[in-house]
């Protein structure tokens, strides 16, 4: 058995309008995606990750290419390659007629769980919505109609979830709600896909991430591999007192002064070390209350990458 959750080979997507030019949206994407993984899928508006995902999910037929799930082709195996993976999308598709309990249970029926192997208490305290289990679905607030989409997409016990925005305008405690069942279903062998525009998560919560742009994967690493191409840092200087108006630096260290007189000194340190900028600082004159470092982070990787191929 592989060791892939999903394998994607020259995968290619074309939109036909009539009277249109055709659109490519997925230029020949192969990618893999480990088993036991939490994988992030990141790119801007447009990319193409929503095809991907709705390909994945068998709600977009795909012009060419080849995609396994769960090492079942799509295109000999749909019903076991669909069965495999659930989708918490990104757009609220609930009947609003429905209780959380009986929305369980027609998804459950849709994917042929047999009553008896049905989990809807099980997922109804998972997501946290026991004690709106008859409640219609249109008298939820955002947030529970958000977490009813998560039960939605485990009724079935699939090995993969994907996560496509999946708190994209939702308060913290329903994030951190979000993300604590997350970690449980991935510790329990769970492979998951997430797709998110809040590059902090994506930093805290994914082991590997692919970054799509213009229908192409730009580039597949690990997150510290990705963090570790940035080789800018900047020093945080905050002084004891007044600090003169100008400072005599070298052109690879950038100042850019903050509020409270904090000194923020960028530079790549390839290029000078960090302790030959501070004494750049204490040459100048300036005593240091305090010194603070950061590193590069999801989101400077992100912009360059997606810039650099704009």
């Amino acid at each position: 058995m592989t060791q892939n959750a999903i394998e994607i080979e020259a995968l290619r997507k074309t939109y036909n309008s009539p009277g249109q030019p055709p659109k490519e949206a997925l230029k020949g994407i192969d990618l893999n995606i480990p088993k036991g993984s939490v994988f992030g899928l990141l790119g801007p508006n447009g990319a193409g990750k929503s095809t991907l995902i709705n390909i994945l999910a068998g709600l977009v037929v795909k012009t060419s290419g080849r995609v396994k799930i769960w090492g079942f082709d799509q295109d000999v195996n749909p019903r076991q390659s669909r069965a495999a993976i659930g989708v918490m999308p990104q757009e609220l598709n609930l009947d609003a007629f429905f209780t959380p309990r009986g929305t369980l249970e027609v998804q459950a029926g849709l994917y042929g769980v047999p009553k008896a192997q049905r989990r809807t208490q099980e997922i109804l305290h998972t997501i946290g919505l026991e004690d709106k289990a008859e409640a219609y679905a249109r008298t939820l607030s955002g947030g529970m109609q958000r977490r009813l989409l998560l039960g939605k997409a485990l009724v079935h016990s699939p090995q993969i979830l994907v996560l496509d925005e999946p708190t994209a305008g939702v308060d913290v405690g329903l994030r951190q709600m979000l993300w604590t069942n997350v970690r449980k279903l991935n510790e329990q062998g769970m492979t998951i896909i997430l797709t998110t525009h809040y590059l902090e998560e994506a930093e805290a919560m994914c082991d590997e991430i692919a970054i799509i742009n213009h229908g192409e994967v730009i580039v597949r690493d690990t997150t510290e591999s990705l963090l570790a191409q940035m080789d800018a840092k900047t020093l945080v200087v905050t002084p004891e007192g007044d600090t003169p108006a100008t400072l005599e630096l070298p052109p690879e260290v950038q100042l850019e002064r903050a509020p409270g007189g904090v000194l923020r000194l960028t530079y790549q340190r390839g290029e000078i070390a960090t302790g030959a900028v501070l004494d750049l600082v204490r040459n100048a004159g300036i005593t240091l209350r305090d010194v603070a470092t950061e590193e590069a982070r999801l989101e400077d990787v992100f912009v360059e990458l997606t810039k650099s191929r704009s």
